[in-house]
């Protein structure tokens, strides 16, 4: 996969997962899940953190041979 995606749209799938983590998170410690849902969601967030850390794998070996991308951390902190 790494050697088929751009470093833009790379950067994009991260920070969107990353996003996507951030309000399942949240959507979890809601009082809005009904309890009959909450497995289901709590699966959910795990793969999407599945998918980030295999993102995350991806662009850190990218970013071995690709000086021009940004440091992971200040990516993740919109320092970038």
């Amino acid at each position: 996969m790494s050697e088929n995606i751009s470093n833009n749209a790379l950067i994009l799938a991260l920070l969107s997962l990353n996003g996507e983590i951030a309000i399942q998170k949240d959507y979890l410690e809601s009082e809005e899940i009904p309890a009959d849902d909450v497995s289901d969601e709590e699966e959910v967030l795990e793969d999407l953190e599945q998918a980030f850390m295999e993102f995350v794998d991806v662009y850190k070996a990218r970013a071995k041979s690709d000086n021009s991308l940004p440091d992971l951390d200040d990516l993740l902190a919109g320092d970038a």
